[in-house]
């Protein structure tokens, strides 16, 4: 449904062994794997921001452009709440990522704060994309506008790297200081 430029492998193996010379340097505990979703939930967090971007843009354009009863479709106060909304969330999706990119940085990035990015930007790309489908009615689902395929993209975007319930779940043990894991 999405991501479909990103070719899908079934892969399996059966009593693979891998030598201890040919193992990935530095990825002995799950703590060493939490520095790789660290990073990747970053960029996730960023990949959401740019869908968001994206699906305003087509939205934009086509309310700009579209006509309707005689004037164009960016001249109704509907269409320019769901584009003020839209920018708005933007917004605070990019200073939240600009925020986490200045902490990594200087070092200073967590787990936590990539959950918080991640959870916060792929909220907020969902609820732009779904405004920009909206607001293309039955054009929003067609490929012509691009609005439709940062639909079903964000889909994804929000899944991978942890669901929004783990990213959560990083944050607020965070905030108790208690593990809602186990």
């Amino acid at each position: 449904m999405s991501n479909r430029g990103v070719w899908q492998a079934h892969i399996r193996l059966d009593g693979v062994r891998v030598p201890a010379d040919n193992r990935l340097a530095e990825a002995r505990t799950f703590a060493d794997t939490n520095r790789v979703l660290m990073r990747s939930r970053q960029t996730v967090a960023w990949e959401a921001v740019g869908h968001a971007v994206g699906a305003y843009e087509g939205a934009l354009t086509y309310a700009l452009r579209r006509e309707q009863f005689g004037r164009p479709l960016a001249r109704n106060q509907l269409i320019q709440d769901g584009l003020a909304r839209m920018v708005t969330l933007i917004t605070s999706m990019q200073l939240m990522c600009t925020r986490m990119s200045q902490l990594q940085e200087r070092g200073e990035c967590t787990i936590e704060h990539a959950a918080m990015a991640k959870l916060h930007c792929t909220e907020g790309a969902r609820e732009v994309v779904a405004i920009a489908r909206d607001m293309l009615g039955g054009n929003g689902i067609l490929l012509d506008h691009h609005v439709g395929r940062h639909f079903a993209d964000v889909e994804a975007v929000y899944t991978y790297e942890g669901s929004r319930t783990v990213q959560s779940l990083l944050v607020g043990r965070a905030v108790t200081g208690m593990s809602a894991f186990a």
